[in-house]
């Protein structure tokens, strides 16, 4: 996991006449505002944190009226862009807490990162507010990251030694989830993200919720120790 200038690729893109799109899901709006650094059309996975409760499938698009116009006039017709009055009432629900709930995955996020890049059996953690970039436009870090583990962890071993963290190819609720890269490895057909850009299989991704960071640190220390092979 790494960190792009935004506003860089921003004037990149407009000298050669392109349109930026950013997927700002994981920063959500709390601590990332793609808008301000030029890009020009800004989309959320809105069951993610804007959510918050794993309790809705929606999606966000924001931009300036030209570019919203010429998606209601050329997509909208033919894919449908009408959220139900129920998901509606749920996401006002979730943004009422959302800054919230952002400091607290900020928070547990980061420090769980540290100590985990401390561990003897993790030979990696994919954070970004490890190495922050001195042009950076996040104002924070939410709790969605990834670790590598060392040969000796068995990694099955490891995932169903967890008690907070259940297995969950989602994230940005208030539940800890994790999601094995192997899982997903293992399913590989045609076009497999995980098989295309090289992901190691030693990665595990987690997505720290809302529960105390203590329990959390705690319950990755045991299943590492009990997923360590002698």
């Amino acid at each position: 996991m790494s960190e792009l200038d935004l506003n860089k690729l921003a004037t990149l893109a407009r000298d050669a006449g392109a349109v930026t799109i950013i997927d700002n899901s994981w920063a959500s709006p709390i601590f990332q505002q793609p808008l301000q650094c030029g890009i020009d059309i800004v989309v959320h996975s809105a069951s993610k944190y804007i959510s918050g409760h794993s309790d809705v499938v929606a999606g966000l698009v924001i931009a300036s009226q030209q570019h919203i116009s010429n998606i209601a006039r050329h997509i909208s017709p033919f894919l449908g862009g009408k959220l139900s009055a129920h998901e509606a009432s749920l996401l006002i629900r979730g943004l009422r807490t959302l800054p919230l709930r952002m400091k607290q995955h900020h928070q547990s996020g980061m420090e769980l990162a540290q100590k985990l890049s401390a561990h003897p059996q993790v030979t990696a953690v994919c954070h970004p507010g490890l190495a922050p970039k001195s042009w950076s436009s996040l104002r924070g870090y939410s709790g969605l990251f990834a670790f590598e583990v060392t040969e000796q962890i068995d990694i099955p071993a490891f995932c169903n030694a967890l008690h907070y963290f259940h297995m969950g190819v989602s994230w940005g609720g208030f539940e800890s989830l994790v999601m094995p890269a192997i899982s997903v490895i293992n399913q590989a057909s045609e076009f497999n993200s995980a098989v295309d850009f090289g992901v190691s299989p030693r990665l595990i991704r987690i997505s720290i919720g809302l529960e105390e960071t203590e329990d959390l640190w705690n319950d990755l220390q045991q299943a590492l120790a009990t997923a360590t092979r002698a």
